[in-house]
């Protein structure tokens, strides 16, 4: 039956290593089932609803990718996005969230019209090979960044970013901790990119999931015999699971359905979507070319194939998780810690889903797996996304320029989308000023995707 609908064989995979790949994904995703709700409880939004919305926008979401494409990788709502829509459209614009939910759900629509109509997958096919190298390497660094500060190993500073140390977090948070809360987990995350580093060099089955559960496991230690001292007022809480309110799951009813759609045909409702579609569709897409071509599911010229089912998926979950009650669901870069583990098929998604679905009854299990655990997993597939580097033709600097570019622009501008307009943008130019040869690889839609980059950063 698996092997039916999966074709395991064909993707030279097995149910264990697919099983294993869906937990790992999960487990460096899992951190959004305790964020999402915080960060949209800050516009007004009951929080307990909200992760209610998350875990069901992501099990749909990841399922639909499974059915649809066949491919391991994972939805929920998207960081950056849901920054987006608290901080700059409710909190900063002053609109409501059922407002700012309506804008969500009509740019889903429109995103499953481009993806029925195959314009996303053009815009997919339409970026060279070596750029889309780039892309997957650029979010290798990423994820290493994103990892990097969640383990508060990297901390704001004079410098912009600068080594942890405690005068300094405290300087930078404007908070008061101590070697005994934040001190200590930077000591395990380390700890924690070391082991999960030497089971990567022995090739032990699954060490990106072992190095989590194992600088968990180390943190619980810790704090048992006190040498961690929670804090929760600066963000340090108890590693060990709580289940003094039990295993209900918090009520729907207060996000779901709640779309304000007075305001549509409204310049600012159109302006906000289209903020929200930009971000959504680069973030989508540099997910997909960068783990996609980790995992070399790419084929001879660059393409992915199945792709329309993999953005149509994308396009629906975003929809449905605006009448769930969340913000954009999207593609998630976390899935490339499944592929880094085996995971080729949808059986990978399937589990992550799976598991998605039972966070809702075991919260407290999921919500106290703490950001030190899971940074060294983000740490080591940005490593094996780097790897896509030798990929790149660095002897034609047409092409290698843009791709140093994009590469650098993602953790220096911290997002997926700027560094995939930075290296369209920079590509076309390059390549129109080098010559007439240059200039007839470049398709037309390279170029109308450059011009649109250029009028974004014009107009928005």
């Amino acid at each position: 039956m698996l092997e039916k609908i999966f074709k395991l064989k064909e993707n030279k995979t097995d149910v264990r290593t697919e099983i294993i790949a869906g937990i790992t994904t999960f487990m460096t995703m899992a951190y959004i089932l305790a964020v999402n709700p915080s960060i949209l409880a800050e516009a007004g939004m009951d929080q307990g609803a909200v992760f209610t919305a998350t875990a069901l926008a992501a099990f749909l979401g990841t399922l639909l990718m499974a059915f649809l494409a066949n491919y391991p990788f994972a939805l929920a709502p998207g960081m950056g996005l849901n920054a987006y829509f608290a901080y700059t459209v409710v909190i900063g614009m002053g609109y409501s969230w059922e407002f700012a939910l309506a804008a969500v759900f009509v740019e889903g629509i429109v995103f499953i019209v481009l993806s029925l109509f195959n314009i996303r997958e053009a815009i997919f096919n339409a970026i060279p090979l070596n750029l889309k190298s780039a892309v997957s390497v650029g979010i290798g660094l990423f994820i290493a960044f994103i990892g990097l500060q969640n383990a508060n190993i990297v901390i704001g500073g004079s410098t912009l970013v600068s080594l942890f140390s405690l005068d300094g977090y405290n300087m930078a948070k404007g908070v008061e901790g101590a070697m005994s809360d934040v001190g200590i987990t930077v000591l395990l995350a380390i700890a924690g990119v070391i082991i999960t580093a030497i089971l990567v060099v022995k090739n032990i089955k699954g060490n990106i999931l072992w190095g989590i559960l194992i600088t968990w496991i180390l943190g619980i230690i810790c704090q048992v015999s006190g040498v961690y001292v929670p804090n929760p007022e600066i963000g340090f809480y108890s590693l060990l699971p709580d289940f003094s309110n039990g295993l209900s799951i918090p009520s729907l009813a207060p996000v779901f359905g709640k779309l304000d759609l007075k305001g549509i045909f409204s310049g600012e409702f159109l302006i906000i979507v289209f903020a929200f579609l930009f971000v959504d569709l680069f973030d989508t897409l540099g997910t997909l070319i960068g783990v996609s071509a980790k995992a070399n599911m790419l084929d001879a010229d660059g393409k992915l194939p199945r792709i329309k089912g993999a953005l149509l998926a994308d396009a629906v979950a975003t929809t449905a998780g605006a009448v769930l009650g969340t913000s954009t669901t999207t593609t998630f870069v976390e899935s490339a810690s499944g592929v880094s583990e085996g995971g080729r098929t949808g059986l990978t998604a399937v589990t992550t889903a799976i598991l998605f679905g039972l966070a809702l009854f075991l919260s407290p299990i999921f919500l106290a797996i703490p950001s030190f655990a899971t940074a060294p997993a983000l740490i080591v597939v940005g490593f094996y996304m780097l790897t896509n580097v030798v990929h790149i033709d660095f002897s034609n600097y047409a092409e290698s320029i843009p791709c140093f570019i994009c590469i650098a622009a993602m953790p220096f501008f911290y997002s997926i989308s700027e560094g995939i307009a930075m290296g369209v943008i920079s590509y076309v130019i390059i390549n129109v000023a080098a010559g007439k040869e240059n200039r007839k690889k470049i398709s037309a839609l390279m170029y109308v995707l450059a011009i649109l980059f250029v009028l974004k950063y014009i107009l928005l």
